[in-house]
C-alpha cells in the first residue's frame, strides 16, 4: 500500500459496541491537498487520529507513507506533521522559543527562523505567544507542524475561529505547501475553504463515504450547474431567449435566471443574443456550483443528525 501517500481500505471503528466507521476506503496522492469533510459526528476525527497513529482501528487497513500508523516508529513520525484542532501553548514563551522547543522532537528539523518566516511570522518571532492574535497563534501551530519538514501534514480545522482576513492568509499559506510539494490532509467545516484549496474531496456521512471527487465532479454528479442571472427589460420573449441559451429562462420581477452545464458557451450565446437584439444586460452574475449545495443535499439525503462521537 505505498503507491499513495495515504491509503485506507475498509476502515472500521466501534465505540461501546456501536460501529462508527463502516468500511471507509480512500486514497491520497503525493503532493495534493486532500479535503476531508463531514458533519460533527461523521467520523472525521476518528479517521484522522487513526491515520496519525493515536487511535487503534477495529478493522481494515491504513497506510501513511507506506507504513501502518498503528505500528510505525519514530522514523515514521519524523516524516509527518500535525496541526491539531486545538492546542495549548505556553503563553510566556516567544514564538521562536516555542517552535525551537518542538524542533527538538525531530531528528532533522528545518531551520527555525526559516520555518517561522514560511508561516508568516517573521516579524513576530520575538513576541510572546500570549500576546498574539488568534490568527497568529494558528500560524504558530502550523510552524510547529512544519518544523520537522514533514512529507505529510495533517491540518485539522486550521481556520476555525479566524476572522475572514486571517482565514484568507491561512489559505495562502496552505496553497504554498502544495507548491513546496507537501501532501496535506485537510479537515474543515468551511465549504468555501475546501472548494478553494482541495484538489480532491471526500465527504463523510455517519461513518461512511457519501461522495468523493473534485468539487466540480461532486457538483455535477448531484445535478448542480452554474447559475447565470441578470437584469433585463420587462418586455422580452423568454421563449426565444431560452432557445438562444439552450436552457429555460425564468423571471422573478426584473431578474432573469437560467442554469448552465457549459457556462462559457451559454454566456457567449447570451451576450450574442443581447447584442443582436439591442438588449442591455445589467448586473450580470455568474454563480458556479457551490460545495455548500452538495454538502447540504447529501446531509438531507443521509439524514445525518451529527450528534454521535466524532
Amino acid at each position: 500500500m505505498s503507491d499513495h501517500a495515504i491509503e485506507v481500505r475498509r476502515l472500521r471503528k466501534s465505540y461501546g459496541g456501536v460501529e462508527r466507521l463502516h468500511g471507509v476506503s480512500f486514497s491520497v496522492d503525493y503532493g495534493e491537498i486532500f479535503g476531508f469533510l463531514g458533519t460533527n459526528g461523521a467520523g472525521k476525527t476518528t479517521t484522522i487520529e487513526i491515520l496519525e497513529g493515536y487511535r487503534a482501528r477495529d478493522g481494515g487497513e491504513a497506510s501513511v507513507l507506506g507504513a501502518d500508523p498503528a505500528r510505525a516508529g519514530r522514523d515514521w513520525r519524523n516524516r509527518i506533521g500535525l496541526v491539531l484542532q486545538e492546542s495549548e501553548l505556553n503563553p510566556v514563551y516567544t514564538v521562536r522559543e516555542t517552535v525551537a522547543m518542538f524542533a527538538r522532537y525531530f531528528t532533522k528539523p528545518t531551520d527555525i527562523d526559516a520555518t517561522i518566516t514560511s508561516a508568516g511570522l517573521a516579524d513576530k518571532a520575538g513576541e510572546r505567544v500570549g500576546r498574539l492574535s488568534g490568527g497568529e497563534r494558528r500560524r504558530v501551530d502550523v510552524a510547529i507542524g512544519l518544523v520537522g519538514d514533514p512529507e505529510v501534514l495533517f491540518l485539522d480545522e486550521p481556520t476555525t475561529g479566524l476572522d475572514p482576513a486571517a482565514r484568507r492568509g491561512m489559505w495562502a499559506l496552505i496553497e504554498g505547501l502544495r507548491s513546496a510539494g507537501k501532501t496535506v490532509f485537510l479537515t474543515t467545516h468551511y465549504m468555501e475553504e475546501a472548494q478553494r484549496l482541495a484538489d480532491r474531496i471526500v465527504i463523510l456521512q455517519a461513518g461512511a463515504i457519501a461522495a468523493q471527487g473534485t468539487a466540480e465532479q461532486l457538483s455535477r454528479a448531484l445535478g448542480h450547474a452554474t447559475q447565470i442571472s441578470f437584469l433585463a427589460p420587462s418586455r422580452l420573449d423568454l421563449a426565444r431567449l431560452s432557445a438562444a441559451v439552450s436552457a429555460p429562462v425564468e423571471r422573478d420581477g426584473r431578474w432573469l435566471t437560467f442554469r448552465s452545464d457549459q457556462a462559457q458557451r451559454d454566456l457567449t450565446a447570451l451576450l450574442g443574443w443581447a447584442a443582436e437584439h439591442g438588449v442591455e444586460l445589467t448586473d450580470l452574475q455568474v454563480s458556479p456550483p457551490s460545495l455548500d449545495d452538495v454538502f447540504v443535499q447529501l446531509a438531507v439525503t443521509a439524514g445525518d443528525g451529527g450528534d454521535e462521537a466524532s
